[in-house]
């Protein structure tokens, strides 16, 4: 672990509303200005690919080179084109030769671009390249030379007809080419747009929320894909006729989204810490600024510039871009594992596209539009991502964001798989991170319902099945069922965010709800039944609750578990059944600091017998002593639970948990 990790991470929660302006354009600017100078010691002579330092990328370093090279134009084509050009020569001269560079294929082996048909990785850069040369066609596609412009488009036509991926975010890499290709009277397929388009559709579930892939996968990729690319395709020249009848619908679906994306950013702007590709960081601020671009009727553009500028500050005030001015593989710091095996050492720069805003010049409304606050910074907010299976709450009093997950897992309904850190958890915050070393991928523990053997091993949920997600007067509702195995995984050499695959072994059926409220989830699982030759005395039913990391960690464990770090504390207090307490603390496990703290109880099996915890995240200070009350009633199918909440308050929920195996 790096030595910035020997210390906690998270700033002290009495910081956390320190109120300062918004950044001003020039400040904008100027962020990227540094960003943008400081890769230039990394580019080869012609500019043709940028190599930034670190270990070679899992798909070598000729694509690290190229991702270098592309994910920055992106910065650098926001800029041009923010300034429509003016006093950007430079600027713009400079990637235009690495462009002559890039697509010549005589040039040196240090400047050439992998091809679209040498490896599928290609194909996402060949998106940002064309995206880049639409946007700032008068200051850089117009002045290349006739021979480059055509190396331009043979660089780019393999990309027609190519099919890698489609059922994903991919199928806008190909839109995004063919549309510029056609615009440069370079060959274009009208089937293959019609036919992504209608894949895109495909993919949207409801609420504004699209799946990437057929798997239940929820995650940024939703907002720095899915729903920033309708937007910013539709004004590329050659998509006029192509995008007219879809922009209504595509803006609406983004309208929607963001009214949830915003109450996703804690208010010390850090995004929820789930999904993958994580290390592109302020990426997540892109949709914000492509709302302001399609002038979305819901939000505010103050609003939206507010939310993108606490995104990006967060990293920037938590160091990210290091001392170098760099951006690493990790979140507030350099921790490689936080990074799939598709990633390399320029692939951070993703991030470019949180910075799509400084591609509306000055002139536009939404730099003077006033600033509005963060749902979290305001007041407290429950509510349902029906689609994800989540139940999200804010909290305003310490600004932390918190969901309950009982929907998305990175997996196909009825599979067995491994969880995945990423995506299966129970619950996601936007102030603390799973565990991610290998044991993470292989051995479920926070924010985890699990029956652990006599081994020591613990089951997997993924893919579960969603039974419920609502709310409900001032409670929050999501439930699952799914068959608990264990997994011997197979070895792999890729590891793209989905749960590790292998041989499994059916343990039973197991059913958890969360009740959530503020800061409290009350988390209720039940044994429906075990597999066949499964013996309940030799198992243990373990919940784990919200790891937190440092080494200043105080941790406080009787009956219930009570662990505070940086001015956070988790707490994890039984409510019903008899339960053993504990505390599993790792090294090298979080991105967030070391070592990492999680809280944990274990309650014999009875099946058929609820268990019941509560499950705490709050940054105003909480202690073991708070408690809770249930009263559980089963009655036709269902459960009838009451709650006394550790501030007095009563709620009664039903719970329509159904036989087990049906969704209900």
């Amino acid at each position: 672990m790096n030595e910035h990790s020997a210390a906690p991470l998270r700033a002290d929660t009495a910081g956390r509303h320190a109120s300062t302006a918004d950044w001003s354009r020039a400040q904008w600017t100027g962020f990227a200005d540094h960003l943008l100078a400081s890769v230039l010691p990394y580019a080869s002579p012609r500019h043709g690919r940028i190599t930034l330092p670190g270990a070679e990328g899992g798909y070598g370093r000729a694509v690290d080179g190229l991702e270098g090279f592309c994910r920055t134009f992106l910065l650098a084509g926001f800029r041009i084109a923010g300034e429509r050009g003016e006093g950007m020569d430079e600027l713009a001269e400079l990637y235009a030769r690495g462009i002559a560079a890039g697509v010549d294929p005589d040039a040196p082996e240090e400047e050439r671009w992998v091809r679209t048909t040498e490896h599928g990785q290609a194909k996402v850069e060949a998106a940002s390249i064309a995206l880049i040369l639409d946007m700032t066609r008068p200051w850089i596609w117009d002045r290349l030379s006739d021979r480059t412009q055509q190396q331009v488009v043979e660089y780019l036509s393999p990309v027609v007809g190519d099919r890698t991926y489609p059922k994903t975010n991919w199928l806008w890499f190909s839109v995004v080419v063919e549309t510029f290709l056609r615009s440069v009277g370079g060959p274009w397929s009208p089937d293959d747009i019609a036919a992504d388009l209608a894949l895109h559709d495909e993919l949207y579930r409801a609420g504004g929320w699209y799946s990437d892939g057929t798997e239940r996968s929820f995650d940024n990729y939703n907002g720095w894909a899915m729903q920033l690319y309708p937007v910013l395709w539709a004004r590329m020249a050659g998509a006029t006729e192509l995008a007219a009848g879809r922009t209504v619908t595509d803006v609406a679906r983004l309208d929607r989204y963001l009214q949830d994306a915003v109450g996703l950013v804690g208010a010390d702007g850090a995004p929820l810490f789930q999904g993958r590709s994580l290390i592109y960081r302020f990426a997540a601020a892109a949709p914000f600024w492509v709302g302001a671009i399609a002038e979305v009727p819901s939000l505010s553009p103050g609003a939206l510039r507010h939310a993108a500028d606490k995104v990006v500050r967060h990293f920037v005030d938590h160091g990210a871009p290091d001392e170098r001015g760099l951006l690493t593989m990790g979140w507030h710091h350099e921790w490689r594992q936080l990074a799939q095996s598709y990633s390399g050492p320029s692939s951070p720069y993703w991030a470019s596209k949180g910075m799509l805003g400084i591609s509306l010049p000055a002139d536009r409304p939404v730099w003077a539009a006033p600033s509005e606050p963060l749902p979290a910074e305001t007041g407290d907010r429950l509510f349902a991502v029906k689609p994800a299976g989540w139940v999200v709450s804010g909290t305003s009093a310490d600004g932390i964001v918190r969901i309950a997950n009982h929907g998305t897992d990175h997996a196909r309904e009825g599979s067995l798989v491994g969880d995945s850190p990423l995506y299966a958890r129970i619950g996601y915050s936007t102030a603390t991170a799973p565990l991610l070393d290998e044991e993470g991928w292989v051995a479920p523990l926070e924010q985890a319902v699990v029956l652990v053997d006599a081994a020591g091993r613990p089951t997997h949920r993924a893919a579960m099945t969603l039974l419920d997600v609502r709310v409900a007067g001032d409670v929050g509702v999501a439930g699952s069922r799914w068959t608990a195995h264990w997994l011997t995984p197979a070895p792999t050499a890729t590891q793209h965010g989905s749960g590790r695959s292998g041989d499994v072994v059916p343990a039973g059926s197991v059913t958890a709800f969360s009740l959530v409220r503020g800061s409290w989830e009350l988390r209720l699982a039940r044994v429906d039944e075990l597999a066949e030759g499964v013996d309940a005395g030799t198992l243990t039913l373990r919940l784990g609750g919200w790891p937190l990391v440092g080494r200043d960690t105080v941790p406080a464990a009787a009956e219930a578990v009570s662990l505070t770090s940086a001015g956070v504390t988790s707490t994890l207090v039984p409510v019903v059944g008899e339960a053993r307490s504990a505390v599993v603390t790792r090294a090298d496990a979080s991105p967030l600091g070391d070592p990492a703290h999680v809280p944990t109880l274990s309650y014999p099996v009875r099946v058929g017998a609820w268990v019941a915890a509560l499950v705490g995240l709050s940054g105003v200070g909480s202690t073991q002593e708070e408690r809770c009350r249930t009263e559980l009633l089963e009655r036709d199918g269902g459960l009838d639970v009451v709650v006394h909440w550790p501030d007095g308050v009563r709620t009664s929920s039903h719970l329509s948990v159904g036989a087990s195996g049906d969704a209900v």
